[in-house]
């Protein structure tokens, strides 16, 4: 006999496997993957409780427990038990003595050209765009020395990767540097950012200090936050941190001084008419 609560459950299942089906052929799950009941019931849940968030891929990881979750570019592990948790950081087994997590995001990094150029990114499918027709206005505008260099960076204040670059990008100088804020982890907040009183060292403080005193958490403004995000979507923007450079190349993920010094001098230099 079939009971209510068996007609319940077959009905979870449904909708669960229903979700995932459906985020699959929006392109927000590769087809590649072959969701497990338990992997779909998990993409479902996170879909729902981080609607702005582009949940790429979750399967199940090396560590009882933990599943491995892809935003884009970004990887996270969380707990089905827990989910409102993500633990950000690489696996590495001790035993083995051999990194898991850096394989998975070296092959994730190979889909564009960390530092392409923009025929690179052309021939990718990416749209491109002159570095002087982005909408300016709706970036923070931090300006170092003679601020001649010039750097586009998309970034999300709840990203461990923006916090480990933004330290990066202090070092640099005679530099302006264009923040533009993305809501790939939650836009609550991206928005505290905006609004504050004085939104370059509500940014600074929060991402090279951990100090969130000076967000605008008392009333949201008028902000450009949906904007950021659609043009992160147009621009191929996978996840964050993302630089765009003066004469149109990327370069995506976390990167060390050294490496945005030798950036930013040759595409000032390659930007010049």
């Amino acid at each position: 006999m079939t009971t209510t609560i068996d007609c319940l459950r077959r009905h979870e299942r449904t909708t669960v496997l229903a979700t995932a089906l459906s985020l699959v052929l929006l392109g927000m799950v590769p087809t590649a993957n072959a969701l497990t009941p338990d992997e779909a019931r998990l993409l479902a849940t996170l879909q729902k409780a981080h609607p702005g968030t582009r949940f790429t891929s979750v399967s199940r990881s090396p560590v009882a427990g933990l599943y491995e979750v892809w935003m884009n570019g970004n990887v996270a592990y969380v707990a089905p038990k827990s989910p409102r948790y993500f633990l950000f950081g690489r696996v590495f087994d001790t035993q083995a003595m051999r990194d898991i997590t850096g394989p998975r995001l070296a092959q994730a990094s190979k889909s564009i050209p960390s530092n392409g150029t923009a025929s690179d990114l052309a021939s990718a499918g990416v749209a491109s765009i002159a570095f002087d027709q982005l909408p300016l206005v709706d970036a923070i505008k931090t300006v170092r020395g003679n601020g001649e260099r010039k750097v586009a960076v998309f970034s999300d204040p709840n990203c461990v990767f923006c916090k480990r670059l933004e330290p990066e990008l202090a070092t640099l100088d005679n530099i302006t540097i264009y923040t533009f804020l993305v809501p790939f982890q939650g836009e609550a907040t991206p928005i505290a950012v905006w609004c504050a009183q004085d939104r370059e060292s509500a940014w600074q403080r929060l991402m090279l200090h951990g100090d969130n005193t000076l967000l605008g958490t008392a009333a949201v403004c008028a902000h450009p936050i949906g904007r950021n995000l659609a043009l992160a979507h147009r621009l191929g923007v996978q996840g964050t941190p993302t630089l765009l450079w003066a004469d149109g190349s990327r370069t995506e993920g976390y990167v060390d001084r050294s490496v945005l010094q030798a950036r930013a001098q040759q595409t000032s230099k390659e930007a010049r008419p």
